[in-house]
């Protein structure tokens, strides 16, 4: 990896430590990640539900608001359009939650993903409209969807589209179209997911119902437990309005009255009176809830999350489980034959982006497939499984590179596509496999320089061994939640001794690091075939990482543990 050093003026890092009373490290660190102010780092450090920004900045949200309150009022039956991922579910959820607590009745539609597919069936709007149906909400979708949007208008159907996908050049002909990346938005959050922009209306309409401030913060920190759910698992930055979202709905997860949520939490590990980190979310929780999409029917995730019998949730979560190992068993085939296929034609520098196909390939799993291959060969990559002469599937990108872009160059090759920067789907014929594979490549190739392909390991500091204590690591973990937009705090440490190298598993190293006297423990995770540069009487550098270590605290010792990200040869 390259290793890259942020910068901290150290007035302002000074300040902060002074004004806080926090350690040198912390104040660096604060100041390295742009804030500048006591104030901005109070902010960062402790966010409030009363710091959800104004819903009303977003466009066209007076018009959802008042239409869902008429609705509401006349007790108009109204259909929720949603997605099969987690993002969409948990949108679903938090609407329904308010409409139902709001007096309204609204219903739940989620697509299966091999059966419908991603996005907005005319179909689905015929048969609400004839139940009576003169309001849809579209949540984590729809926002590509002009001609449904336009049929739905004919049949007299009013639509208010809530989505975080980026827009065509045409925005569909809704009553609203609430989506902060339209470009005639000045919302300043623009990386909210689907759910969160579905919370910014449940947000609306709460102001509008004129409760009571007491009773809709409270209603609020609610939401905020599935919406934390969804932002952290659609990988959106978590800075900004998404930090407070995530900070306060973890948070709120120590604490779940629902039976379906806390059947969830339970199945995925998470105790009683433990609020989840985002990396507990990301691998744990998260998972078990896109496993009924990807491999079933998400309808039970709704379920799960909405009923009120204790039985019925611990059954649904125990399958959502099972799912989840089904999942994973098929993920791993496809990625051994992917595996397969780089040991037989081996990835070259030259190639800036890469597509993989493969009949009958899950398309339930190839997303995450997709991002596995990223993590391993640090470029673009698209995923895609053949079925009945369709090619369909899901790319994931590096940070600097817009997949979506790149899908907008060459539209004539797909029936459809959409997505964001990181992440986008696509469905095409067979045939144009080949044609789409040059294209993609061709097109990375112009936007990517060979060293935009090189991983990168981003320090917020260089610091001595003696620095890093319990207090200075405590502060440091008051940064989280960790993920994309946030990382987690990483250190340098230069010219350190190896007092020790043990191998775990064959393949964990368990470290014993040293420098002026001061000695620490560190695990460098699946390091073992990098063992001969961590032998004992080495002097390395190493990249640190901080995790919280509650079985090492309930022990006596310190309650952090030092995590190895990279090492290297210590510089003369």
């Amino acid at each position: 990896m390259r290793w890259t050093i942020a910068t901290a003026v150290p007035s302002v890092a000074q300040a902060l430590s002074r004004e806080l009373g926090l350690t040198p490290l912390a104040g660096r660190v604060l100041a390295a990640r742009g804030l500048q102010t006591a104030e901005q780092a109070r902010q960062f450090l402790s966010p409030q539900t009363t710091s959800l920004l104004d819903p009303f900045l977003l466009t066209d949200m007076r018009q959802a608001a008042d239409r869902l309150t008429l609705a509401i009022k006349q007790k108009e039956p109204i259909l929720l359009y949603g997605d099969y991922d987690v993002d969409g579910t948990s949108a679903l959820v938090i609407l329904k939650t308010v409409i139902t607590l709001a007096g309204g009745t609204a219903e739940c539609f989620v697509p299966h993903r091999l059966k419908d597919g991603y996005g907005m069936k005319s179909e689905v709007v015929d048969e609400a409209a004839q139940k009576g149906v003169r309001l849809i909400i579209s949540v984590d979708t729809g926002i590509r969807a002009n001609e449904v949007v336009s049929h739905a208008s004919s049949l007299g159907v009013d639509v208010i589209v809530t989505d975080h996908h980026l827009p065509e050049a045409e925005l569909p002909a809704a009553l609203a179209v609430v989506n902060p990346n339209r470009p005639d938005c000045a919302y300043p959050e623009k990386n909210l997911c689907g759910a969160g922009v579905a919370l910014k209306l449940a947000q609306a309409l709460l102001v509008k119902l004129d409760w009571e401030p007491a009773r809709r913060i409270k209603l609020l920190d609610s939401l905020l437990k599935l919406a934390a759910i969804a932002t952290v698992a659609d990988v959106v930055p978590l800075t900004g309005e998404n930090r407070v979202i995530v900070k306060r709905g973890l948070e709120g997860l120590r604490h779940v009255a629902s039976p379906g949520l806390r059947a969830l939490l339970d199945v995925s590990g998470i105790e009683p009176g433990d609020a989840p980190s985002a990396g507990q979310v990301g691998f744990q929780i998260a998972p078990r809830i896109n496993a009924a999409g990807r491999m079933a029917s998400a309808n039970e995730v709704v379920e799960l999350l909405t009923t009120k019998d204790e039985v019925r949730a611990r059954t649904i979560a125990a399958g959502l489980d099972s799912l989840n190992r089904d999942r994973r068993e098929t993920e791993e085939k496809i990625q051994q034959e992917i595996l397969e296929l780089c040991l037989a034609q081996p990835v070259t520098d030259d190639e800036f982006a890469l597509v993989f196909a493969g009949e009958g390939w899950h398309r339930g799993v190839v997303g995450i497939v997709a991002s596995r291959v990223v993590a391993r060969h640090h470029r673009p990559v698209f995923v895609l499984g053949i079925e009945n002469g369709l090619a369909i599937g899901s790319g994931r990108s590096i940070r600097a590179f817009h997949l979506l872009d790149a899908l907008e160059s060459m539209p004539e090759l797909f029936q459809k596509f959409g997505g964001h920067r990181q992440a986008a789907g696509l469905t095409m014929d067979a045939n144009n496999l080949d044609e789409f594979r040059a294209a993609f490549r061709a097109y990375a190739a112009k936007n990517l320089t060979a060293a935009d392909l090189e991983p990168e390991i981003e320090l917020d500091a260089a610091v001595e061994l003696h620095e890093i204590t319990d207090q200075s690591v405590g502060e440091l973990l008051m940064l989280n939640p960790f993920g994309m937009g946030n990382p987690a705090p990483t250190v340098a440490v230069n010219g350190v001794k190896v007092l020790s190298c043990d191998i775990k598993k064959d393949k964990h190293l368990f470290l014993r690091l040293e420098k002026y006297g001061r000695t620490i423990r560190a695990k460098a995770w699946s390091f073992a075939a990098r063992t001969a540069e961590l032998e004992a009487g080495k002097v390395v550098d190493v990249a640190l990482q901080f995790e919280d270590d509650s079985y090492s605290a309930a022990r006596g010792y310190s309650p952090w543990q030092a995590i190895v990200r990279d090492v290297r040869s210590a510089k003369a």
